[in-house]
């Protein structure tokens, strides 16, 4: 089994400026610069043939080439069950399309469909039992975040696994655009 997801990474001279914000959380699992990421479709564990499958399938994706910003800041959960805030997209039709594209490749291989709307972020920290009133008074600090646009030209296949600082990620496949 391999559990997988695929995405756009974030050039190193934007997250740069995100790792900036990585403060003001007591607690918070800050996340380096190598995995900051927008997440296109979620795979999880799949068998190695149906990895193999799938990477046929995304290979097949005809998309131009787009710019992207990222502006704003959020958080996922409520109360005490906040778990992640993050750096959001500026709402992006190109990305939009490239996201549903993965999703039918997925789909085209037998994968379940996704079932949650798609909110395309950059994850900056996993939290747990973090203080609201930290989180609201980082989400007011962040919420200004803009970056400057950067070009997406391709997107990859991740392959993840857990370590003792959280998630890891490697990619296994890229796939260019336009």
């Amino acid at each position: 089994m391999i559990r997988l997801f695929t995405a756009v990474a974030i050039p190193p001279e934007i997250g740069q400026g995100l790792l900036s914000r990585q403060h003001g959380i007591e607690g918070a699992r800050w996340r380096p610069l190598e995995a900051f990421h927008i997440t296109l479709k979620f795979i999880g564990d799949v068998q190695e043939p149906v990895a193999a499958e799938l990477d046929e399938a995304l290979a097949e994706i005809a998309a131009p080439a787009f710019d992207l910003e990222l502006t704003r800041a959020g958080h996922f959960g409520e109360g005490a069950d906040i778990h992640a805030v993050w750096a959001g997209v500026e709402d992006s039709a190109p990305l939009r399309r490239l996201a549903k594209a993965n999703e039918s490749a997925a789909r085209s291989v037998g994968l379940k469909p996704e079932s949650r709307l798609y909110t395309p972020h950059v994850t900056l920290a996993y939290l747990k039992r973090a203080s609201v009133q930290e989180v609201g008074a980082w989400i007011q600090t962040n919420n200004l975040l803009r970056s400057p646009a950067f070009p997406v030209d391709r997107f990859g296949l991740y392959s993840s696994w857990q370590t003792s600082e959280g998630s890891a990620y490697r990619l296994e496949r890229e796939y260019p655009l336009g």
